[in-house]
C-alpha cells in the first residue's frame, strides 16, 4: 500500500516483474486530507504527526465522520471537510484528530485486507509518509496477523520523501543499462513524475 500523494492497494503480479492498482482515493489522499484539516485547526505542516499527537490524547472522544469505501477505492475529500467543519462549531481538536485517524486509517485497513483475500497475497508493505504513524501501523498489524499475514512497515528514515529512494531506483537503472542497453538507449533513461505504477 502506498500513501502520500496517492494512497493506492498495489499488488506485485506473479511474474514479479509488474505492479497492478487495485483501489486508490478518488479525491485528496490521506496525506493531503490530514495536512487540509492541520491547516485549517492551526497545527502547522506536516499535519500527520501533530495529529498523531493530538489523538493519544487521554479521553479524546470518538466522533462519527464520514466513512467512503466504494469498492476497493477510498475517498478522503469528505472526512477532511467535515473535519473543519466540527473543528469551526468548537469540536475539541483532539476528539477530531482521534477520530480522523480511527475512521481513515479503517478504511484502508478494510479494503487492504479484501485485496490480500482477491489475491491471496500473505505481506503487506505500508509506504509513504503515513506510515510513520503508529497507530495505522498497529492496525495493519492487528489486521495481517488475524489472517495469518506479515506486516512490514518501511523504516521511519524512508517514510518521507527522500532521495534515498530516486538513488535506489537509479542504481536499477543503470544495472539495466550496463547489462544490455546500447549506449544509445542508456542516455534515454528518462522519469516522468505523473507515472502511475500500472503503466510502467
Amino acid at each position: 500500500m502506498r500513501k502520500g500523494a496517492n494512497t493506492q492497494i498495489i499488488i506485485e503480479d506473479s511474474d514479479g516483474k509488474n505492479f497492478r492498482v487495485l483501489g486508490e482515493c478518488l479525491s485528496s489522499a490521506l496525506g493531503n486530507a490530514f495536512d487540509k484539516f492541520a491547516r485549517t485547526a492551526g497545527l502547522g505542516f506536516p499535519g500527520g504527526p501533530k495529529i498523531e499527537a493530538l489523538a493519544k490524547t487521554k479521553g479524546a472522544q470518538y466522533i462519527e465522520l464520514p466513512y467512503t469505501v466504494k469498492g476497493m477505492d477510498v475517498d478522503f475529500s469528505g472526512i477532511a471537510t467535515k473535519a473543519e467543519q466540527l473543528f469551526k462549531k468548537g469540536t475539541p481538536k483532539e476528539d477530531i484528530c482521534y477520530s480522523l485517524q480511527e475512521t481513515c486509517f479503517s478504511m484502508l485497513a478494510e479494503v487492504t485486507e479484501r485485496a490480500m483475500a482477491h489475491t491471496g497475497k500473505r505481506e503487506c508493505i505500508v509506504i509513504g509518509g503515513v506510515a510513520a504513524n503508529k497507530r495505522f501501523c498497529e492496525m495493519l498489524n492487528i489486521m495481517c496477523k488475524s489472517r495469518g499475514a506479515k506486516f512490514f512497515p518501511v523504516p521511519l528514515e524512508y517514510c518521507g520523501d527522500n532521495g534515498a529512494m530516486i538513488a535506489f531506483r537509479g542504481i536499477f537503472e543503470r544495472a539495466k543499462a550496463i547489462k544490455g542497453r546500447s549506449i544509445e538507449n542508456r542516455k534515454k533513461i528518462d522519469i516522468k513524475p505523473r507515472w502511475r505504477i500500472d503503466d510502467l
